[in-house]
């Protein structure tokens, strides 16, 4: 064998040998499109954007999903899709514990213990991701003198009482404002339970099956991707209509986003 025979041999042999060695690129994630599911909320749970999985999947439009429909999550993603049973994820912020993140997205601490797989209510640091158990709190759960986290010791709450389809605003057990709203329909209601607000926003685009909304204003979320907003699009006021939010007019939603503020908790009923 020459010399020239050899070294290409070597130089084969390492190309395959690279080959077989690399580290493969991070698996996209495949999500089936559940129904009144939307682009936004699944951007959410994975933590990712809408522009995102429009491009992984060449959506034409944000708005064109359906249930069934089998959508690429993009490796750059957090890639750690919901369980069944669970209602969504939360990253730990410092100063933090599990009573505080129980009572924000209304369940308890025990079962934040066992969706998570914790040793103890203790164990957890600040940048950790938890499973968010769907459901609400469990009797011996709520620390005494408390039944929400930081942010509604003004005693201010939000009650939506989804037979009425009316909101209150209530300060120290006193009715404040009342303002009719339209809730979620029989397809996509509204999530029963006790809440708090968690994040908000001035104004939003908002999009999903059949619907583009920009500039929706003044967003509060209070558990997943459920929020009390204004709207524009309808005025269908007391009447469930929509996929999941509570829905009111602009100036209502207004002078709620001035009264409420971060944490201050919102009680869904019938």
């Amino acid at each position: 064998m020459t010399r020239l025979t050899t070294l290409a041999l070597a130089a084969l042999t390492a190309v395959a040998f690279s080959i077989c060695t690399a580290v493969p690129a991070a698996a996209d994630t495949t999500h089936i499109v559940r129904p009144g599911e939307t682009l936004y909320r699944i951007s959410v749970q994975y933590g990712t954007s809408v522009g995102a999985l429009v491009q992984a999947n060449g959506l034409t439009s944000a708005e064109r999903i359906f249930a069934g429909q089998r959508l690429v999550v993009p490796s750059g993603s957090s890639g750690r899709p919901l369980v069944p049973g669970t209602a969504g994820r939360h990253t730990v912020q410092p100063g933090e514990t599990l009573y505080r993140i129980a009572a924000r997205y209304g369940t308890n601490v025990s079962s934040l213990v066992r969706a998570n797989g914790l040793a103890s209510a203790d164990r957890i640091y600040v940048g950790q991701s938890l499973v968010i158990p769907s459901g609400g709190s469990a009797p011996g759960d709520t620390a005494p003198g408390s039944a929400v986290p930081a942010g509604g010791s003004s005693g201010r709450r939000v009650v939506v009482d989804l037979s009425e389809q009316r909101l209150t605003a209530y300060q120290n057990g006193v009715a404040v404002r009342s303002f009719v709203v339209s809730t979620g329909k029989a397809s996509t209601p509204t999530p029963v339970g006790t809440f708090a607000i968690y994040a908000r926003y001035g104004a939003q685009t908002m999009v999903g099956p059949g619907y583009y909304l920009p500039g929706v204003p003044y967003v509060q979320y209070f558990v997943g991707g459920y929020a009390i907003h204004g709207t524009y699009w309808h005025t269908s006021f007391g009447v469930p209509v929509s996929h999941g939010c509570v829905n009111l007019t602009a100036a209502d939603a207004g002078w709620l986003f001035q009264w409420t503020a971060m944490g201050t908790p919102v009680v869904v009923q019938y």
